[in-house]
C-alpha cells in the first residue's frame, strides 16, 4: 500500500517584469499584413496604418485620426452617389 503523501507546498510563480513608467520600451513590429480592398481610398488609409508598424505609439494618434476622417469621408461619399 502506498504511503500517503503530504500536499504540495507553495509553488513559486515568476512575476512579470514591469518596465518602469519613465523608461520607454522600444517599438516592435506587429507584422500584420495588408489585404487590399479594391477601393483606392480605403486602401490608402490601410497603407497609412500599416506604415505605423514599429513606430512609437505616441505617434499613432494623429495617423488614427487622419485615417478615421478619410474613411468617414469615403463612406459619406458613397451615400451621396
Amino acid at each position: 500500500m502506498p504511503e500517503p503523501q503530504a500536499p504540495p507546498g507553495p509553488v513559486a510563480v515568476p512575476l512579470p517584469v514591469a518596465v518602469p513608467p519613465h523608461v520607454a520600451a522600444e517599438p516592435s513590429p506587429l507584422g500584420v499584413g495588408l489585404t487590399p480592398t479594391g477601393h483606392p481610398a480605403v486602401d490608402a488609409g490601410l497603407a497609412r496604418l500599416e506604415a505605423l508598424d514599429g513606430v512609437p505609439t505616441d505617434a499613432h494618434v494623429a495617423v488614427y485620426e487622419d485615417v478615421h476622417q478619410r474613411l468617414a469621408d469615403t463612406l459619406a461619399a458613397l451615400d451621396r452617389d
